[in-house]
């Protein structure tokens, strides 16, 4: 192994070993809630779809266009932008997508109709399309490996408080509504996009990727701030840092992009192209859908949204539950288990005809959708090198944004016709499909360092 070999696995060996401190926390924190920015946006969609339907008496199809053009916008944006954090860095995309979502949401907040909301909710999700990409990137890079899983499930339970805050200030901001002489639904794009201008400040103060900055040739900016990292957690945590063992040192490379489709990346690669399709009927199908749903079972718009607020409320609960499983559970064997909820609870909302029913199973349906979201954007990250991870799981995931686009247009065409239970049984069956993909094809990886998986 060459000099320049042994100083990049040994940059990456020195980040593993570190113990959990308060600057893992920050970090984790600062990154995490910019998950409820990209998670608010996506379960907006719904929201404004039952919103507007009533205001600019929306059809069918317009209602499915409300809810797809940020789709088709995070589609654009994933394959752009976690391509490009490859080639120029984790932190310096992190801050173009959510500048651009700032000033895009803030803007479709002033659309005068359905063409321009829809425009603007399109260039919106381009800027937003990469971040959850970002997030798991950039924290699977940082964050200790015996850590790794919990830390990064915990950031996305402060992202998952943005799901029933969505819907919960659209049912207080319904039909009719105003605050200082602008319409209630407007102002839900305006908190969305100040937060997210406020958050992109708190970022600029983020390091680097260690592990991709090795990758790029640049070692000593590694290495000052790694040695910066280790200082402040031994100032923190009070402890003598452990030392760095030698059979860690596993040397990353840059990995050109065709790399994806060569050797075992390629089964893997396969793998999850197959999941993103499948997983985003499953799981975004209810949160997306969900108002619309509910509405045509007879509630009216405000009840619709209070039922989906109270059931949304699984997706924090749900996020915090799997902290403590996520690293002593097997990651595949907990992404089945959980899909498997899914389906099962997914089937009884559909069916559901009482009040108390479809809350109670749209509420432990979220639940097992975040174990199970947390185990998969933790795997993911595990399972493809440093010099493509970004790229690998963006493109990936684009085409659950793609699928996302695609499915209000097929799921309320369904409901129209056949009603919810159908709806529900389709994602079911669809989930028992993910479940046989990832036990078929899915490697191992709870517990490794991110270069020996």
């Amino acid at each position: 192994m060459t000099d320049t070999a042994v100083s990049r696995a040994r940059v990456a060996a020195r980040l593993d070993r570190l113990p959990p401190s308060r600057w893992h926390r920050r970090i984790t924190l600062t990154v995490g809630i910019g998950a409820f920015f990209d998670l608010y946006e996506i379960f907006l969609g719904g929201v404004l779809a039952a919103v507007l339907a009533e205001q600019w008496d929306l059809g069918h199809t317009a209602k499915s266009w409300v809810i797809a053009a940020g789709f088709l916008g995070m589609f654009a944006g994933a394959n752009v932008l976690s391509v490009l954090a490859d080639r120029f860095g984790r932190r310096r995309m992190f801050l173009v997508n959510l500048g651009a979502y700032s000033v895009f949401s803030l803007a479709c907040a002033f659309a005068p109709d359905l063409p321009w909301l829809l425009v603007l909710r399109f260039l919106a999700g381009l800027g937003l399309g990469a971040e959850l990409v970002l997030v798991d990137t950039y924290l699977a890079e940082f964050l200790p490996r015996a850590v790794r899983g919990r830390y990064i499930a915990a950031a996305y339970t402060f992202g998952f408080v943005g799901v029933p805050v969505a819907a919960l200030l659209g049912a207080r901001l319904v039909a009719g509504h105003q605050l200082l002489g602008i319409e209630g639904w407007r102002w839900l794009l305006v908190a969305g996009a100040l937060g997210a201008g406020f958050l992109q400040l708190m970022r600029r103060r983020l390091p680097e990727s260690p592990r991709w900055l090795t990758v790029h040739g640049r070692e000593e900016e590694a290495v000052r701030i790694v040695r910066d990292i280790e200082e402040r957690v031994a100032g923190e945590t009070g402890l003598t840092l452990p030392s760095v063992p030698e059979a860690e040192t596993v040397p990353e490379r840059r990995v050109p992009l065709g790399e994806m489709f060569r050797g075992d990346l390629r089964r893997r690669t396969v793998m999850w192209w197959i999941f993103q399709v499948l997983q985003t009927v499953g799981y975004y199908g209810f949160g997306s859908l969900a108002p619309v749903v509910l509405t045509a079972k007879g509630h009216t718009v405000t009840e619709s949204l209070l039922y989906a607020a109270l059931g949304f409320c699984g997706y924090p609960i749900g996020s915090a539950l799997s902290v403590p499983l996520i690293d002593r559970i097997e990651r595949r064997t907990l992404i089945i288990a959980s899909a498997l909820g899914i389906a099962a609870c997914g089937l009884a909302f559909g069916f559901a005809a009482a009040t108390w029913a479809v809350v109670t199973f749209g509420f432990l349906l979220t639940v097992c959708s975040n174990v199970f979201s947390n185990a998969f954007h933790v795997y993911q990250t595990e399972i493809f090198p440093t010099g493509l991870r970004s790229s690998a799981i963006g493109i990936a995931y684009s085409l659950s944004r793609l699928t996302s686009v695609a499915l209000p247009f097929v799921a309320l065409a369904v409901l129209d016709g056949l009603g919810a239970a159908a709806v529900f049984t389709g994602s079911a069956v669809l989930m028992l499909l993910l479940c046989l993909d990832v036990a078929l094809l899915g490697p191992r990886s709870t517990g490794r360092s991110l270069e020996r998986i």
